[in-house]
């Protein structure tokens, strides 16, 4: 039985593994996903989990519960060598062992593309991961609590501005979401007004989310200025050291939240360790059928698909000739994948990727939105619903929609939870504390030391016995 590795358990790879479950006959081939992670985050829902309109856990699918066929192993793969079929698996906890393999699926997503900008390293946070919006939701709030007992000045100033740097559509929804939570913020905070809040989105290039028209993005701009959000474009950030912004247009301020959405790059750990070809950009290459390699040729049991694969976008809608990297190919490109798969297994020739973007749909907070449609633009309200029911139906598994839906029902009628959980970065703080530790074994005592005045008694009482003469000496030897 034919055995297929699965490389990265996100978009690509969970739907991947997913739909082989459903097109694979029994015994037909045997599916294994290496993932570090064990479950599937859906990243459009990650500003909304930022703000406290979804529940953290709501926007993961684990793995082992919906992947109930395939062999899901938690850990990292840090070698693919195709020429031999086998790959490095490499456990948080073991040793690596070789894994052997007949069908290689490369899917291991991209991670946050940062430049080298003092400061950014040490002082901000990406937005890829559950964890980091988790973090951005608790810094929020944990600043809220801060500031509302400091008098006004230069550290309540830094602790209530929030900086986002990026503007794409994962940088307008973070911004847009974290402006949104902090106006909510406000009433449970009297101390703290409106106008101390401060929030700042860097952008490099002369627009906001290329996806849309630009009339559409600059009413985006307006809508966010209008709610007290400064859009800085044409800006580059030059130093963020110590939380100390400084821009190219010369202004500077200090800021405990930056937030970086400023691009991703496929997975350095996968693509820089393994055999497969690979583009200028640092992809693996993929043909349209996600096959790996190029038009010319290709590499026989090695595909390749979602953010980590330059994919020719037949289209011709994508960024210089390829797909971009968005949920929106990945997951269709994890369905095709498994089809083509099946179909090659059976003797069959796979089919080409092809998918016409329809529209753009973006939330800006609560009760605002914005969908872009061709030249069809809609706005406000109808857009945040239509986000919203997109998403939420776009989330795989029916029990993973169902909570996200119950959690925006619950928050309609009882508000967001503004508890911060901040203390989970390390959770045994306080426990450490207060902890009773054993004491240490008691070193034993040195003899304490005679008195001067005593020692010298003793030696004045001590007998002394009188050297024999020379004479005596030898008389004594002669007698023995």
């Amino acid at each position: 039985m034919p055995k297929i590795l699965i490389v990265g358990g996100g978009y690509a790879g969970f739907y991947t593994a997913w739909k082989l479950e459903k097109w694979l006959r029994p015994g037909e081939a045997e599916v294994t996903v290496v993932d570090p992670l064990p479950y599937m985050t859906y990243q459009p829902f990650l500003p909304e989990v930022a703000a406290g309109s979804i529940e953290p856990r709501h926007a993961v699918t684990s793995q082992r519960r919906h992947l109930t066929k395939t062999n899901v192993i938690t850990a990292k793969v840090t070698r693919i060598d195709h020429a031999s079929k086998t790959a490095t698996i490499t456990p948080e906890v073991g040793e690596p062992w070789e894994f052997d393999y007949d069908v290689v699926v490369v899917t291991g997503g991209a991670v946050s593309r940062t430049f080298p900008i003092p400061g950014i390293a040490d002082n901000a946070i990406g937005l890829k991961t559950i964890e980091e919006a988790v973090a951005i939701r608790d810094r929020v709030l944990s600043n809220f609590d801060k500031a509302a007992s400091l008098p006004p000045g230069p550290e309540r100033d830094r602790l209530l501005t929030f900086v986002v740097v990026g503007g794409g559509f994962a940088g307008i929804e973070v911004f847009a979401e974290l402006r949104s939570f902090a106006s909510a913020l406000l009433k449970y905070y009297p101390q703290i007004t409106f106008d101390e809040t401060h929030f700042h989105l860097i952008e490099a290039m002369g627009r906001i989310m290329p996806e849309v028209s630009l009339p559409t993005s600059h009413w985006v701009i307006k809508h966010l200025a209008q709610r007290g959000a400064e859009i800085h474009l044409d800006t580059q950030l030059t130093s963020a050291l110590d939380g100390r912004i400084e821009l190219s247009t010369g202004e500077s301020f200090e800021s405990d939240l930056i937030v970086w959405t400023a691009g991703v790059m496929a997975n350095p750990g996968i693509v820089r360790t393994s055999d497969l070809p690979v583009e200028e950009r640092g992809r693996i290459k993929a043909r349209a059928d996600l096959r790996v390699g190029d038009d010319d040729d290709f590499v026989p049991d090695a595909w390749a698909a979602g953010d980590i694969a330059a994919v020719p976008d037949l289209s011709g809608g994508g960024v210089g000739g390829y797909c971009v990297p968005n949920a929106q190919h990945a997951v269709r490109q994890g369905k095709l994948l498994a089809k083509n798969i099946v179909a090659v297994l059976r003797g069959e020739e796979p089919k080409e990727y092809f998918h016409k973007n329809l529209g753009a749909v973006a939330g800006l907070g609560l009760g605002s939105g914005v969908f872009q449609s061709g030249k069809i633009a809609i706005k406000g309200l109808i857009a945040w619903f239509a986000h919203r029911g997109y998403h939420g139906l776009a989330m795989p598994s029916w029990e993973r929609k169902f909570r996200v839906f119950w959690g925006w029902w619950n928050n309609f009628w009882l508000g967001r939870d503004i508890v911060s959980l901040s203390a989970l970065q390390a959770p045994r703080a306080q426990f450490e504390a207060f902890a009773a530790r054993p004491k240490p074994p008691a070193a034993e005592a040195p003899a304490p030391a005679a008195p001067v005045a005593q020692k010298a008694d003793a030696k004045a009482a001590k007998p002394v016995t009188a050297k024999p003469a020379e004479g005596a000496k030898a008389e004594a030897v002669g007698a023995k």
